[in-house]
């Protein structure tokens, strides 16, 4: 038996590929098949089954183009209803690969077909949970995105958490090897730890919500301080329910180079949205008016749908050399099939044709500290507010990124005004979205927080509650 976890960053999420006596089975496997498709050729293995925990509302799998190039069946568990053929398990249902079993544990609470998959090993003993979005590292799912479809309140969905938890997870072993479906960065909790692995054991005794004293005070504790999710949310369970192009003519058709003419000529008939993935100190420097900068070297998938919202909305892209497939395969992980295609020759090749560029004012933490009167000048903080909370710029105001669509409206285009985040990848962001805009008269600070703090600027972490806006 081996058991491979392979985990995407960018998303904070995990799939797993086990295999055993020639078999093999994936759980929640990502959009591009190639990977899989190469592991299960390189290991001389045919794939038997592909698990889904449940309708993945932060990314689309890759269920249904693996099924189709491997013939391999797809599982859900109770009350899950696709659109495309695929086992419906039954709870408890024992499914077998090679010398191993898979049984299903219906947990649901996050979703109401939330599934955790307990593997049992070749001697016959609870070796590993896969548990989704039930049992993090360190918390469990949000139980707020599946409330329309469930018809029920966040509260009437935590409390059946708490029972597929305390009924199914808990009585397993403390030996029992915990496989999360996500880790810290994801959007599907509030309290993930940066580990990737862990015993139940450990969970037992660490996790806040595995250690409430009842069901009331569980329930108040998973639905407080939970943030509005992400825009994109509700087409990725769609498109994971219902079926989507598939993923090889998605990239064929984001990688069509454009020049700059043919590329301005398409924004303006499309009405494309031009997506800039280089990173914020190039972007900062020149860029194609009315992009908006999101660096693939960062949490690029999540904020693009945090962002853009719309999986629909056609996209152009300005990216590095090379990096063209990439940025598609990323944008398509999260929904976002139309691109379009890309500006050859990148930035570079715009600039050459001396066509219109924009800039953004960007200043060294240095800088902003000899510029800075913390009485009259207004700096916004586009970090968490939890972020902000704990420390701040004097006098500074809690405006997350997040929720730029309302705060924008807020702003007085002729009082000048300074943005940062942590370490400029957010403020950069806002910085594009806010010019996209129409707003100039702003300065971006390089370096961000981190950077403003080690210049020695006047901060504190007292939090004045009319500054702050919630997210």
């Amino acid at each position: 038996m081996n058991i491979e976890q392979i985990y995407t960053g960018c998303l904070a999420q995990g799939a797993y590929y086990i295999t055993s006596k020639g078999e093999a089975a994936i759980i929640d496997p990502l959009r591009e098949t190639k990977p899989y498709l190469k592991k299960l050729n390189d290991d001389n293995v045919k794939l038997k089954y592909i698990f889904e925990t449940h309708f993945h509302a932060d990314f689309v799998s890759g269920h249904v183009d693996l099924s189709k190039e491997t013939g391999a069946d797809i599982v859900y568990g109770p009350n899950a209803d696709p659109s495309f053929d695929c086992i419906i398990a039954e709870d408890e249902q024992i499914f077998e690969i090679g010398d191993v079993k898979i049984k299903v544990l219906h947990t649901p609470g996050h979703t109401m077909e939330s599934t955790t998959y307990l593997l049992i090993d070749e001697n016959g003993k609870d070796h590993a949970i896969f548990s989704g979005d039930t049992l993090f590292l360190g918390d469990v799912g949000r139980p707020d995105l599946a409330q329309k479809a469930a018809s029920m309140t966040q509260e009437e969905l935590a409390g059946h958490l708490y029972d597929s938890l305390m009924n199914k997870i808990m009585p397993l072993a403390d030996d029992v090897t915990v496989y999360p479906g996500h880790g810290a960065g994801s959007a599907c909790g509030k309290n993930m730890s940066t580990d990737t692995v862990d015993t139940l054991g450990n969970q037992k005794k660490t996790n806040y919500a595995l250690n409430q004293p009842n069901k009331e005070a569980f329930v108040e504790a998973v639905t407080d301080g939970l943030l509005p999710p992400p825009a994109y949310f509700g087409a990725n369970v769609a498109m994971n329910k219902k079926g989507y192009d598939n993923v090889d003519e998605v990239i064929k058709k984001g990688k069509t180079p454009l020049s700059p003419k043919e590329f301005e000529t398409a924004a303006e008939s499309t009405g494309a949205l031009i997506l800039d993935t280089r990173s914020s100190g190039d972007f900062s420097k020149g860029f194609v008016p009315r992009s908006i900068n999101i660096g693939i070297n960062g949490d690029f998938a999540p904020w693009v749908g945090a962002m853009i919202g719309d999986v629909k909305q056609p996209l152009l892209l300005v990216v590095d050399e090379g990096m063209e497939e990439e940025v598609v395969i990323r944008l398509s992980r999260v929904g976002f099939d139309n691109v379009i295609g890309y500006l050859k020759g990148g930035f570079e090749a715009w600039k050459a044709e001396d066509r219109e560029i924009d800039t953004v004012d960007r200043i060294s933490a240095e800088e902003f500290k000899k510029r800075l009167n913390v009485e009259k000048d207004q700096v916004y903080d586009v970090r968490k507010e939890s972020e902000w909370s704990a420390e701040h710029v004097e006098e500074s105001y809690s405006r997350p990124l997040a929720s730029i669509n309302e705060w924008i409206k807020d702003i007085n285009p002729d009082q000048h005004f300074y943005v940062h985040c942590a370490g400029g990848y957010r403020s950069m962001i806002a910085s594009s979205i806010l010019q996209s805009r129409g707003y100039h008269n702003f300065t971006e600070i390089d370096g961000g927080f981190n950077a403003i703090a080690e210049a020695g600027v006047p901060k504190t972490d007292y939090v004045c509650q009319s500054k702050v806006m919630k997210s």
